[in-house]
């Protein structure tokens, strides 16, 4: 691996930071992506029904985030797997309990738009160009499969992936390295040769402690995890990825 100093500007949506020392990933065959909040945006299907929350929106959203994400990580430990869309509508139902509102015909709108996430607007040129490059591309998902079939679907890059892998095949969430061991499977590929990104923080660290190349797309500015091992890595968007992987 190489070291070089790259500078990231922010504008808009374009790749951003300041001045990162980081490392271009050599020897990479395939690249992994986490799906929600990588790939899809999370907070789009709230977005799609902003009006009918009014001011109550964004808490919902992040609230409604919160809670999915801490019920895999329970669910894991007390092992008593789900799929994925009923921890999801189990994590809005908490978010909407918690901000007093009852409105089934919202419940249902918010949940509807759920299989229509938004694709961030890099992902379908990002996932062209590292198949020109001669990459493999998949997604490793707590999503179900049906979850993330339509998403694939609706974001119209169904022929730019050669896989999708769910969790229900070892009935277990991230960070269980069970997970992480899909893409090596499926793939034919050794870790070494995986880059592996996601938007995801504990993500990041977990499958870096599996033993992935790692590239954090932190696209909502967190800070470092303290805990073993850390990403290769960090970019706050896809953009330009192939230039980090790509021989």
């Amino acid at each position: 691996m190489c070291l070089q100093l790259i500078q990231y500007h922010r504008n808009n949506s374009q790749i951003n930071e300041t001045y990162k020392l980081m490392m271009k990933l050599t020897g990479i065959k395939a690249c992994v992506f986490d799906a929600y909040g990588t790939l899809f945006d999370v907070h789009a299907a709230v977005g799609k029904h902003k009006h009918k929350l009014g001011a109550q929106a964004d808490p919902v959203s992040m609230m409604w985030r919160t809670k999915q994400l801490e019920y895999t990580w329970l669910r894991s430990l007390m092992r008593c797997h789900e799929d994925f869309w009923q921890i999801t509508q189990d994590g809005l139902d908490y978010a909407l309990d918690a901000h007093s509102i009852s409105d089934d015909a919202v419940r249902k709108d918010l949940l509807d738009a759920y299989w229509k996430l938004d694709a961030y607007p890099e992902v379908a040129d990002m996932l062209r160009s590292l198949k020109d490059a001669g990459l493999k591309c998949a997604i490793l998902s707590n999503g179900s499969m049906p979850m993330l079939q339509a998403a694939v679907d609706n974001a119209g890059i169904g022929d730019l992936l050669d896989g999708i892998y769910s969790v229900d095949e070892v009935g277990i969430n991230k960070p269980d390295p069970s997970v992480y061991e899909l893409a090596t499977k499926h793939l034919g590929v050794s870790d070494k040769e995986i880059s592996f990104q996601s938007s995801n923080a504990w993500d990041a660290v977990a499958a870096a402690h599996y033993g992935f190349n790692v590239v954090w797309i932190n696209r909502f500015g967190q800070r470092r995890e303290r805990l073993p091992a850390q990403p290769d890595i960090e970019l706050t968007s896809l953009e330009g990825l192939v230039d980090v992987v790509a021989e």
